[in-house]
């Protein structure tokens, strides 16, 4: 009898263990639920009568029609193709809500093919930082029967070639699914696609993955569809070797003033010098950071110089109390 009552006394322990109770998962605020060991995007695109679409990948879409993204979260940054910015392009709109960022483009167009991106902004007073967690990034193409290649401002492009790293030859193209050659001009001919030497890539060109002497010359794109029975070139590609590796970008501070007075407004220009396909950011520091008085504004434009090196300006302009600027020591660009 007492083995039994032991038995039953020991089944009732089992049954209220601690550990066994069902809960329910909780996810937290903010992080979005993995599918498939993927953190789903935070971008999603605007469709019509208040629908979203969460954006994967790569999406294509027809030109002429008003294009809005957002991105969830109080604080968002934006990254999209480069000359919208250079060129300043009233099109372009980007707004913070108390939820969720904003980005809308107007009459977009081939030109308009590119990477957009969104992320979470993390700050910690005065210092904020890009939320690695929360990045979500799409290639959007605006699809032009016309105009299969982005349309560029460089009708010439010369692509460095250097033995220690692939080189790209960027004709882009407005479809993924148009069919693409590379082609050499003297002597003319096709070049072969192995697709593992030599690869295509819709949103980059072609791909020379152990570039050497023999791939220097003129090089042009051709570009056909089944929309388009006549196919397209593109611009033309000068490709030289380079036998020095490149270099880390290199960066220059210059003060328009040495020193100013309470109210003058000034300016202290960035600059740094590197490769064209360097990714470049600044940061600024400066002497009372944490408790600005007056207007700072910061601004930033890209250009290729003569050299083909990327250069890259930040300007910083304010109204400031009297501060001697020497040699980049008391402010400071940072990358």
């Amino acid at each position: 009898v007492s083995q039994q009552v032991s038995h039953k006394k020991e089944a009732t322990e089992a049954r209220f263990r601690p550990g066994r109770k069902r809960i329910k998962v909780r996810y937290p605020k903010g992080k979005e639920k993995d599918v498939g060991g993927k953190p789903q995007s935070i971008l999603t695109q605007v469709l019509d009568k208040g629908r979203f679409l969460r954006l994967g990948d790569t999406l294509s879409l027809n030109p002429g029609k008003t294009m809005e993204l957002r991105c969830k979260g109080t604080k968002i940054g934006w990254a999209y193709p480069s000359y919208l910015d250079i060129f300043n392009d009233p099109r372009l709109s980007i707004k913070q809500h108390e939820k969720f960022g904003q980005l809308t483009l107007t009459s977009p167009s081939a030109a308009d093919t590119g990477e957009y991106s969104c992320w979470a902004v993390l700050c910690d007073g005065e210092e904020c930082e890009k939320d690695p967690d929360r990045t979500s990034t799409t290639y959007i193409y605006f699809t032009d029967k016309d105009e299969l290649f982005v349309p560029s401002v460089i009708h010439f492009e010369i692509v460095y070639l250097r033995p220690d790293k692939p080189a790209t030859v960027p004709c882009r193209v407005t479809s993924p699914k148009a069919t693409v050659s590379l082609h050499r001009e003297v002597p003319p001919e096709e070049i072969l696609v192995d697709g593992s030497l030599i690869y295509y890539k819709p949103s980059k060109g072609f791909i020379l993955q152990s570039p050497s002497p023999e791939h220097t010359g003129a090089f042009y794109c051709k570009a056909s569809s089944t929309t388009k029975t006549t196919p397209q070139i593109s611009t033309k590609f000068q490709l030289l070797y380079v036998e020095v590796p490149s270099g880390p970008p290199f960066a220059t501070i210059q003060a328009s003033q040495k020193q100013v007075r309470v109210g003058d407004i000034f300016n202290v220009t960035c600059t740094v010098l590197g490769e064209p396909e360097a990714d470049v950011s600044f940061r600024w520091t400066f002497p009372g950071q944490s408790f600005t008085r007056g207007v700072l504004e910061a601004e930033g434009q890209c250009y290729l110089g003569e050299t083909g090196r990327l250069e890259k300006t930040s300007e910083l302009r304010g109204e400031r109390r009297p501060t001697e600027v020497e040699d980049g020591e008391i402010l400071r660009g940072l990358l």
